[in-house]
C-alpha cells in the first residue's frame, strides 16, 4: 500500500510540473514583434475564425486565451531583460526597459506655429534664404578671432574709435563721433520698435478679436501706450513676472483666474481615471442614443417659448393700435360728413346763437 501511495504521489506531482510548464511555455507559429520600451508585442498570427463568429462564452474565452498567451510572452521577455533592485538590497526588482521603437500618437495636441515676422515675410516674398554664418570672424585689427556681433565684436564699434572719417560733402564743423552715437541710438531705437511690431502682430493673431495697430502714430493716447507696455511684458518667460515696473506704471490687476494655471491630466500614473474616461467614450460611441443635455435642452425650449411669446404679443399690439387708428379716422370722416350736411340743411338768412352779432 505504501508503494502505490509513493507512485501516486509522484505521478501528481509530475502533473503539476507538467501544467506549470504548460501554463508558461507558448508555442507560435510566427514569432512576436516587441517594443519593450512601450510595453507593445505585435501578434501576426491570424486567429481562428470559427471561434471568432458570433457572440457567446466561446469567443469570449478564445479571446481571454489569447490575450494571456500573448501577455505571458511580453512578461517572459520582460524577464530576459537586465533588472536590478531599486532602493538597496530589500527594495523591489525593476528592469532597465530599451528605448521605444514605435512613436505614439501625442495625447497633447501640437503647439500652434509662430506668425512669421515682416522681414520673414519679405524673404519670403524675394526669395531670400537664410545662409548660416560662424559666429566668429578673424579681426584684422586685434589680430584674434572675435565675435561678429555684440560686444567686443569684430572691428569694433565705430562710436568708439580714436578716429573718424569725415564724409565727402558733409559739413566740416560738425562732430563726427556725436553722428555716429546719434545713428546708433536710432538703430537701436529702430530695432526696438520693430521687436514690439512683431510682438504686437503675434498678439493679434493669437486673439480673436482683432485689436488695434501698435506702431507709434505722433498722437496717441496714454490707454494706448499702456497696452503696447503690457504686451512687451508679457513677451517674456514667465509673463512678466519678474520684470522691474516703471515709476508710474500701475500695478497689474488680479487676473479671472485667481493666478491659476490651467492643469492638464498627466501622460503616466491614475491608469483608473484613464480607463474609466476611455470606457465612457467608448460607451458614448457606441450607443445609439445621442448625449442630452437635459439642462440645456430645457434652457433652449424656455427661450423660444419667451421669444414667441414675445412675438405674439407684439404682433398683437401692432394689430391694436392699426385698429384704433382705423376707428379715430372714421370717427373724424363721420363728424365731417356731419357738419356738411347741417350746412347744406340750414337756410341762408340764419346764423347760429354763437354766432357775432353786427351792432346797429
Amino acid at each position: 500500500m505504501a508503494a502505490v501511495r509513493v507512485e501516486e504521489v509522484l505521478a501528481a506531482a509530475e502533473e503539476q510540473e507538467a501544467e506549470k510548464q504548460r501554463s508558461i511555455t507558448v508555442e507560435k507559429e510566427l514569432e512576436l514583434e516587441f517594443d519593450l520600451g512601450n510595453l507593445l508585442a505585435l501578434d501576426r498570427n491570424p486567429p481562428a475564425a470559427a471561434g471568432l463568429r458570433g457572440a457567446g462564452p466561446r469567443r469570449e474565452a478564445l479571446l481571454r486565451a489569447l490575450a494571456r498567451d500573448n501577455t505571458q510572452l511580453l512578461v517572459a521577455r520582460l524577464w530576459e531583460l537586465p533588472a536590478e533592485r531599486a532602493g538597496g538590497a530589500g527594495g523591489p526588482l525593476v528592469a532597465r526597459l530599451p528605448e521605444p521603437a514605435f512613436r505614439l500618437p501625442r495625447e497633447k495636441p501640437p503647439p500652434r506655429p509662430r506668425p512669421p515676422t515682416r522681414w520673414e515675410q519679405f524673404a519670403r516674398l524675394k526669395g531670400i534664404r537664410r545662409r548660416k554664418r560662424t559666429s566668429l570672424v578673424w579681426d584684422e585689427q586685434a589680430k584674434e578671432w572675435r565675435r561678429r556681433w555684440g560686444y567686443r565684436r569684430a572691428g569694433g564699434d565705430p562710436a568708439r574709435a580714436w578716429l573718424a572719417e569725415v564724409p565727402e560733402g558733409a559739413d566740416p564743423e560738425e562732430d563726427q563721433f556725436a553722428r555716429l552715437r546719434r545713428e546708433k541710438r536710432e538703430r537701436v531705437a529702430r530695432n526696438e520698435l520693430n521687436r514690439l511690431r512683431n510682438l504686437a502682430r503675434a498678439h493679434r493673431a493669437g486673439t480673436a478679436v482683432p485689436a488695434a495697430p501698435l506702431h507709434p502714430t505722433g498722437h496717441q493716447s496714454r490707454e494706448e501706450l499702456g497696452r503696447v507696455a503690457r504686451v512687451a511684458r508679457v513677451s517674456t518667460a514667465s509673463l512678466g513676472r519678474f520684470q522691474p515696473r516703471l515709476p508710474k506704471e500701475p500695478a497689474e490687476p488680479p487676473s479671472r483666474s485667481g493666478g491659476r494655471k490651467r492643469r492638464f491630466e498627466p501622460l503616466l500614473g491614475n491608469l483608473a481615471a484613464e480607463r474609466s474616461r476611455q470606457l465612457e467614450l467608448l460607451r458614448d460611441m457606441g450607443s445609439k442614443k445621442p448625449v442630452l443635455d437635459i439642462t440645456r435642452a430645457v434652457n433652449k425650449q424656455l427661450r423660444q417659448e419667451e421669444a414667441e411669446a414675445a412675438a405674439a404679443k407684439g404682433k398683437k399690439q401692432s394689430q391694436r393700435g392699426k385698429r384704433g387708428r382705423r376707428q379715430q379716422r372714421a370717427g373724424r370722416s363721420s363728424k365731417k360728413s356731419g357738419a356738411r350736411r347741417q350746412q347744406q340743411q340750414r337756410p341762408a338768412g340764419s346764423s347760429t346763437g354763437g354766432g357775432k352779432r353786427k351792432k346797429a
